[in-house]
């Protein structure tokens, strides 16, 4: 095995023959660090956890793509970082998922004045998008995603059946995600974790 702490070329050739050891040594190396990364980003334990497992079942399955063993960091955190912001796409169209960032001072707190501006920008265009949807979207994505009530609640309230409601949510949902910048919410995190 490896010094502690130094991957070699040996073990990733390990590695990309299905040596199970050396695969658990790189999880044992870089899981903690990666863990601590992923969190910068989502503020949330079991959200970084599920990341970590993520990564290195991606990791398991690409093993005979990984080329050179000093590559190998940059290559871990990229897919960490993918799959993080992945994520934060999917959630995106969710203002509670806004506020729950600027809570958890992931813009809030960042070094300069861009990440705000740019959090509100992004707010703005979350905002705009409702806008442009159906009515009877828009009022299901309001009655949900803003009062927080469920499906069967808005049904009995609009008068229409629960596999309706669940309908417009699905497909205002897909047009948020399809349309809205999700650049600007990368860039803000980038300056926060890295500036």
């Amino acid at each position: 095995m490896a010094v502690k702490g130094n991957i070699t070329p040996e073990l990733i050739d390990r590695l990309r023959n299905g040596d199970i050891l050396a695969f658990d040594y790189i999880y044992e190396q870089y899981s903690h660090k990666l863990f601590s990364f992923i969190f910068k980003i989502l503020k949330d334990e079991a959200e970084s956890d599920d990341i970590v497992q993520e990564v290195f079942v991606k990791i398991w399955e690409s093993k005979d793509k990984i080329g050179d063993f000093q590559l190998l960091n940059s290559y871990i955190f990229t897919i960490a970082y993918n799959f993080s912001i992945s994520l934060i796409r999917k959630k995106i169209s969710s203002n509670g998922y806004l506020e729950h960032l600027k809570k958890a001072s992931v813009l809030q707190n960042a070094p300069t004045a861009v990440s705000q501006i740019e959090f509100n920008e992004l707010s703005s265009q979350v905002e705009s998008l409702i806008s442009k949807l159906p009515e009877r979207q828009k009022q299901v994505y309001h009655l949900h995603r803003e009062k927080g009530m469920t499906y069967l609640e808005i049904a009995e309230e609009l008068g229409i059946s629960k596999n309706t409601v669940e309908n417009h949510m699905v497909k205002a949902l897909k047009f948020l995600r399809g349309n809205i910048d999700t650049s600007l919410l990368v860039n803000a995190l980038f300056v926060y974790m890295f500036l």
